[in-house]
């Protein structure tokens, strides 16, 4: 082709793929004058950014310039013509495969060993896997064949190339020949002795003063870039596990783990040294675990990162979570609610005073709802204070202690100072043990509203789990208000759905009963880009909401029946973990996998 990206051939390539109108094309092509001097300009600034060279031996073409337009696309009205979709459109035109890049999935050796980083940022080729003696590269120009031929001779390999976004290839390129570059200059500092001289004698190498692992500018980098690599990816969690060869980089995004980068051994130590350092923790301290937290920044709002260090077989692991005040302050009706539990958990927290326990495993949303709660209770006229084991997330409209055994600050310790702040509203951590409920009910009788977890499979356990701590059914009548049990589904992801049926006999031989016999609509993700094949999308809540009422009051006794319990909760309307996750399941929400994997049916 004379020239792929003329403004001609880019017009083409979206109207036959549908993105713009017949009118949006014309309308660019009036505006060709225009657009060629915008086009002209960027060509002149990459010019004096590379001291009079072009840097970038790829074209700076049309689409630089349309996609900064961010036109309205004819096939979806809420979405704008973003470089992604252009590109998409262009590989379709010139019959070439299109790849999304997921850094997730990327080699980080295939990357940056197949050629040179200034060859790849010259010529914007991208080396992204090799299989079966051919290696795959991203480019934005398949066209520039001599350079394909080049990187094929070098490589000893064939070359298929895919059509990729130009600011995905840059912005790799950078990040990864950056972090291997520093993880490579680490590993060269910090590299263990040559001599081995078995388990009887231990080589000592004296290290000089500027090889502290902390302040390293090679280490800071690489941890700096793990940080915004977790960030961008919506990881919850960055592990960093020692083993006997290397050091394993995993984040848990939607609930799963992925391996994300395979490090030299050598460089372990001094990472969780730069992570120690940065949290506040004792470097010297390798044999008892420690907990710290960071704060940091991104996109201009306040992110706390807690810390937690702990020794194992190969050395000392490392877990950060990654706390976003967008998570876990929600509106409560963005939760995962259903109408009428939103109504009735509403009712309990405009209570003056009692106790709100909610329940559920760890990792199923429970600071989250409560974090919301407190938030959407917090006034000016209203004092709230938490006791947290160790705080979450700090919050400034909130009073929050942290338990500190060592110093004699425990959950039922510290209650009875807390009752002297005049405090309105109270929230645990969580609820231990019998002096913390103990505590926790005389606040609540004294005229406080106290929140809690528990760690029960669902809202009406809740009420024999007390009994067990040895809380007396009186003052269980007395102070309870309301229980509230939740689980985590992974969302349907919205770019790939689609819609199947199964007949309800099958659902019901799974576990899943239906009303009616016959087909059953669903959904489920096909996998894409956007969730990189998983076919999950984020998570959402689901909830058992249990108002503490008369009917349950009159069997809570030291012997109390827990079968009896729950039947009397379904009596008065409440909706199972099961029901609510059924309902977001036909709804399109969620999948049946997802439902079976987190709810269960009672006996």
């Amino acid at each position: 082709m004379n020239d792929p990206f003329s403004p001609k051939a880019v017009c083409q390539a979206l109207l036959s793929s549908g993105r713009i109108s017949a009118v949006q094309a014309r309308e660019i092509l009036k505006k060709e004058a225009s657009l060629r001097k915008r086009l002209d300009g960027l060509r002149a600034k990459a010019r004096s950014r590379s001291g009079g060279k072009d840097a970038i031996n790829n074209p700076i073409t049309i689409v630089d310039v349309l996609v900064p337009l961010n036109m309205q696309r004819a096939d979806d009205a809420f979405k704008g013509l973003d470089e992604e979709i252009i590109y998409e459109a262009l590989a379709r035109q010139w019959k070439m495969p299109f790849q999304k890049i997921d850094p997730l999935k990327l080699d980080l050796n295939v990357v940056t060993t197949t050629i040179p980083k200034t060859f790849a940022m010259k010529h914007l080729v991208l080396p992204i896997a090799i299989s079966d003696g051919a290696l795959t590269l991203a480019t934005a120009n398949p066209f520039n064949l001599e350079i394909m031929e080049d990187i094929a001779r070098a490589s000893n390999l064939k070359v298929k190339a895919v059509v990729s976004p130009k600011s995905d290839i840059v912005k790799i390129i950078n990040e990864f020949f950056g972090f291997k570059r520093s993880i490579a200059e680490a590993e060269t500092q910090f590299a263990p002795p040559a001599v081995d001289l078995g388990n009887l004698e231990q080589y000592v190498r004296l290290r000089a003063s500027d090889e502290l692992p902390s302040t390293d500018q090679h280490i800071v980098n690489a941890v700096d870039h793990l940080f915004s690599y977790a960030f961008e990816q919506r990881a919850s969690d960055i592990h960093f596990e020692p083993k006997r060869e290397k050091s394993h980089v995993r984040m848990r995004i939607d609930g799963a783990l992925h391996t994300v980068y395979e490090l030299p051994r050598s460089v372990h130590s001094a990472i969780v040294s730069r992570i120690k350092g940065v949290s506040r923790l004792d470097m010297a301290e390798k044999r008892r675990p420690q907990d710290g937290r960071i704060k940091t920044e991104r996109d201009g709002k306040a992110v706390e990162v807690r810390v937690s260090v702990v020794p194992v077989a190969f050395g000392e692991k490392v877990v950060m979570r990654l706390m976003d005040p967008d998570i876990l302050f929600q509106d409560l009706s963005r939760l995962g609610f259903s109408g009428g539990d939103l109504i009735r958990y509403n009712r309990c927290i405009e209570r003056p005073h009692g106790i709100i326990l909610v329940c559920g495993p760890t990792g199923s949303g429970k600071s989250t709802t409560l974090y919301s709660t407190l938030k959407h209770l917090a006034t000016p006229d209203i004092n709230v204070t938490t006791v947290e084991d160790p705080i979450e997330m700090v919050h400034e409209e909130f009073n929050q202690i942290a338990i500190q055994p060592a110093l004699g600050i425990t959950f039922g310790t510290i209650l009875r100072n807390i009752l002297r702040q005049d405090p309105d509203i109270i929230m645990l951590g969580e609820m231990r043990d019998l002096e913390t409920a103990e505590n926790a009910v005389q606040a609540a009788l004294t005229g406080h509203l106290v929140f809690s977890t528990l760690h029960t499979n669902d809202a009406p356990s809740a009420v024999t789990r007390l009994l067990d701590l040895g809380v007396p059914a009186f003052l269980i009548q007395a102070s309870l208000v309301g229980l509230v049990a939740q689980r985590l589904v992974k969302k349907i992801c919205p770019g790939c759905a689609e819609s199947f049926t199964m007949d309800a006999g099958e659902m019901s031989a799974l576990g899943i009963h239906m009303l009616e016999p016959g087909p059953v609509t669903l959904k489920r993700g096909k996998g894409c880009r956007q969730c990189r094949g998983t076919g999950y999308y984020g998570r959402v809540a689901v909830f058992e909401v249990l108002p503490y009422t008369p009917a349950l009051k009159s069997v809570t006794t030291a012997e109390a029946d827990l079968p009896r319990i729950r039947a009397i909760a379904m009596e008065e309307g409440m909706v199972s973990l099961r029901e609510n996750a059924v309902a977001k399941l036909l709804s399109g929400e969620t999948t049946y996998q997802e439902v079976l994997r987190v709810t269960w049916e009672q006996a």
